[in-house]
């Protein structure tokens, strides 16, 4: 796993709701080698199960150990909820990815490591300074996301009112959203994001 992975994060989540313990392995940006040896292929999340194989896809495995004794993820799920985490994935890139070898994180290490991923992330992206240097631009045109996000937020302990795969959806986004200093979260979302961070014992990643 990537410490600033949302879709790692989707795994650790489901399996802090369940009080499971999952041996996690941070590798850094540059070591394809290890996935390459798991899966075949470079990519992140992998689970290895403890028969030892290994699983992709994230959802996949948060549904394999939502499965492993009592399910938590027992509400419902709202259409209008998941079209609203894919608008605020599509647009968190800009704001997030040129930040995450700021932070300090594991998987961003050595120089190598940073990089190979700064190099990575510029074919898609662009130049990362002339990205952070327009972070109001990218604020503005997430806040409308934000905002009817805000609208959707049944309860602070879970979106729906009650725990369901639209929290594992929408938790990691806002993790991710978080690293961006002056990004403020509407009051519900805001109230969301921290009681659902203290329920699964994860503190915020640093902001910059």
């Amino acid at each position: 796993m990537f410490e600033h992975c949302s879709l790692c994060f989707r795994v650790r989540m489901i399996a802090a709701l369940k009080r499971l313990h999952l041996q996690e392995t941070i590798v850094l940006d540059d070591d394809s080698a290890t996935m390459v040896g798991l899966v075949g292929r470079r990519v992140i999340p992998i689970l290895v199960k403890d028969d030892g194989q290994p699983m992709l896809e994230s959802m996949d495995m948060v549904a394999y150990v939502e499965g492993l004794g009592k399910r938590v993820l027992t509400g419902r799920q709202r259409a209008e909820v998941g079209a609203c985490s894919e608008r605020i994935l599509a647009k968190l890139p800009p704001l997030t990815q040129p930040r995450y070898p700021l932070l300090g994180l594991p998987e961003f290490a050595t120089v190598a490591a940073r990089d190979h991923y700064t190099l990575r992330k510029r074919k898609t992206l662009g130049d990362f300074v002339e990205l952070r240097a327009n972070t109001r631009h990218y604020i503005d045109a997430l806040r409308p996301d934000l905002d009817e996000l805000e609208g959707l937020i049944d309860s602070p302990s879970a979106i729906n009112g009650e725990t369901s795969l639209d929290d594992i959806r929408v938790l990691p986004l806002l993790r991710s959203a978080a690293t961006v200093k002056g990004l403020r979260f509407p009051r519900k979302a805001h109230h969301y994001f921290a009681t659902m961070m203290d329920r699964i014992g994860y503190q915020p990643l640093p902001a910059v």
